[in-house]
């Protein structure tokens, strides 16, 4: 039976020499997988729409396991995420994150709008460190994870100045660091970014300006709280660090 949807590839495996296998992270379906046979062929008419990143519309035959890839129309390439060695590395990141965390056909419109507008503004020139951040904030969720962001975890407190407990969670106030000696310092702007990040809707996005410094500290909480807490270990972020420790270079 033929079907048609929405979606972003964010994953190819070459299979023989002329097919490839692709994972597409789809509105009306969740993640799927198929067979786009000849694909590796320059003049295949699935050549293009096979691209990793490539958002568009796709049809194809449902399988029992993997469904074969008919035909599909690009609605866009992201040049611009391809072409740029650092966007590739933060747009292969956050397609491996995606990718990690989720079953497939398990239907999620919200997170099909979270991917497809991270990698828009990955292609518009948005800061890409806070697009990872912002994404890997919202994916927490979706990994069952719920951190204390609202106010303090011990005693609820709502006001004064916070660090961050993964012992207890999340935020702890001064009156309670007590209860974590291995707390993490913040600054305030962290915790208005974090909180921001967890809870804000991503197509209200405008231009985020960061310090090193607190753009530091979220890479610190963030990734401690992912090792701790997600069981993931991602090739992704290793090729990501490698890049972002030969920035000066370029």
């Amino acid at each position: 039976m033929l079907q048609k949807c929405e979606g972003i590839v964010i994953r190819t495996n070459h299979y023989g020499e002329s097919n490839k296998v692709v994972t597409i992270y789809t509105r009306e379906f969740g993640k799927i997988g198929l067979m786009a046979r000849g694909a590796k062929k320059p003049n295949s008419r699935l050549s293009a729409i096979s691209q990793l990143f490539t958002y568009g519309y796709f049809v194809f035959i449902k399988g029992s396991g993997l469904g074969t890839l008919q035909q599909g129309e690009m609605a866009e390439s992201l040049r611009h995420v391809r072409e740029d060695l650092f966007k590739t590395a933060y747009a292969t990141y956050i397609v491996d994150l995606l990718d990690k965390s989720t079953e497939d056909r398990k239907p999620n419109p919200f997170l099909f709008e979270l991917l497809y507008k991270t990698l828009s503004y990955l292609n518009e020139d948005y800061d890409p460190e806070i697009l990872m951040h912002i994404f890997e904030m919202k994916m927490l969720p979706v990994m069952g994870l719920y951190p204390h962001l609202n106010g303090c975890a011990v005693c609820g407190e709502t006001d004064g100045e916070f660090s961050f407990s993964f012992k207890e969670n999340g935020f702890i106030c001064h009156r309670c660091l007590n209860e974590d000696p291995h707390h993490l310092p913040i600054s305030q702007g962290t915790v208005k970014l974090l909180r921001l990040f967890y809870y804000f809707d991503i197509n209200r996005l405008g231009n985020i300006s960061v310090k090193d410094e607190t753009k530091l500290q979220l890479k610190r909480v963030i990734r401690t709280y992912y090792d701790e807490n997600s069981g993931l270990t991602l090739k992704s972020r290793r090729f990501l660090d490698q890049m972002d420790n030969m920035k000066d270079l370029f």
